[in-house]
């Protein structure tokens, strides 16, 4: 059985040279594994989080840029001196000189052994760096200081790295907050009670967790959830989620709504759309009738709506904490995604009642893509009116970055 640094390694290589998602790569590589996979996680999303700060560490000691997998290896044996305080020094350093060894690159056995030696020796991260701090494309860091000011941006960066928090949504159809977090002990779930949710704050399977099988909560990130309640649905309406996949909005609304009306889930895939069937199934919900839509695409038929739900495909610069390669996007390769935003906002508004709303919201912190859609809508649609603009930032006990604007059609 291979060794956990190996899997780590060969999973990262796939990472990195052959544009394999973090997650994808990870959960292939450990799904055969009973032992070490929390460490293999540890080490896989720790490299991929923290790999500007530890190339700025790994550039230093080197004359000429490695090979991929020599630079893979220097990256997870700088991981482990710089950010695992339970790993020894001598086990970073002589585990990574076994694995050079292992991938048959024996050459570069003294490279690895003195690049290692002395990063250990120095570890000194500058703190008025914030790219090499926090391990951000400077590209990135420009762009939100400009956006949001330096202060927002120096206070949520320390919480881009930290493990998130998982919040329990509650199935209000059975269960409140208190019940939950009753249930979720009887299954040796520690957790709290935030804002009518349970932040669980042990670990946890949720293949083993009756509470979950049972029905009684989905997971749901706290500031998607606040979206979701921001709606204001009641009893008997007809909702829209456009761009519904996987579902955790619409299952929060269906339960808002005491599973009384109907709400119309859509995503662009069938295999997404099943996500949200399954999830509906098992949370007991029967007012969800989830298809494949083309949000993009204005469709005579779709019934006329009460409450539309218009979270977008957006760059995802709220949840890099969830998701870290997002950070290393070229911001040009986002430039297109205003327009398409700005489309399905326009096209969805058209499926609205008078007097009804839509709220248009990403989990991006980028006003291109946030404030400047919005305004640009309002601009071609003066029938409506905004009523609530809100922008969340990744907090240590609360939700990740998120943006939502509510929109009111107003009566003719």
């Amino acid at each position: 059985m291979k060794n956990a640094r190996l899997v780590a390694f060969e999973t990262l290589y796939k990472i990195f040279y052959d544009s394999a998602y973090s997650n994808i790569a990870l959960d292939n590589a450990i799904k055969d594994i009973n032992d070490d996979k929390a460490f293999i996680s540890a080490l896989v999303y720790g490299v991929v989080e923290r790999r500007l700060t530890l190339d700025y560490f790994i550039n230093k000691y080197v004359t000429s840029k490695p090979k991929p997998k020599i630079l893979t290896i220097l990256r997870l044996g700088a991981y482990q001196l710089l950010f695992m305080d339970k790993v020894p020094s001598s086990a970073a350093i002589n585990e990574s000189v076994k694995l050079v060894k292992e991938i048959k690159q024996d050459y570069y056995t003294s490279l690895v052994n003195a690049v290692l030696h002395k990063i250990d020796a120095d570890r000194i991260i500058p703190e008025d760096n914030l790219s090499v701090k926090y391990s951000v494309p400077q590209s990135l860091i420009n762009m939100w200081v400009k956006q949001y000011g330096r202060d927002t941006v120096e206070n949520f960066l320390p919480n881009i790295n930290e493990r998130p928090p998982v919040f329990a949504i509650p199935n209000t159809l059975y269960v409140d907050a208190d019940e939950l977090l009753y249930e979720l002990m009887c299954d040796n779930i520690q957790g709290e009670i935030v804002d009518n949710t349970v932040m669980i704050t042990s670990s946890f399977d949720l293949s083993k967790c009756r509470a979950f099988q049972n029905g009684l909560f989905h997971i749901e990130d706290l500031s998607s959830y606040e979206c979701a309640r921001a709606l204001n649905t009641k009893e008997g309406e007809t909702v829209l989620d456009v761009c519904s996949a996987p579902g955790g909005k619409a299952f929060t609304i269906a339960e808002i709504m005491n599973n009384i009306g109907q709400i119309y889930a859509f995503d662009f895939h069938e295999h997404r759309v099943r996500q949200i069937i399954d999830g509906a199934e098992r949370l007991d919900i029967s007012i969800i009738k989830a298809s494949v839509n083309d949000a993009s695409v204005y469709d005579e038929n779709m019934p006329i709506a009460d409450k539309i739900l218009c979270d977008v495909p957006c760059s995802g610069f709220g949840i890099i904490r969830r998701k870290p390669e997002i950070r290393y996007k070229e911001l040009d390769s986002i430039a297109d995604l205003p327009k398409l935003q700005l489309i399905i906002l326009e096209t969805s508004s058209r499926y609205l009642k008078n007097g009804g709303t839509i709220i248009y919201s990403t989990c991006t912190l980028n006003k291109k893509e946030n404030e400047k859609v919005v305004n640009a809508f309002l601009d071609k649609n003066d029938n409506f009116t905004l009523t609530e603009e809100k922008t969340s930032f990744p907090s240590k006990y609360g939700g990740d970055g998120f943006y939502r604007a509510v929109l009111i059609k107003n009566e003719n």
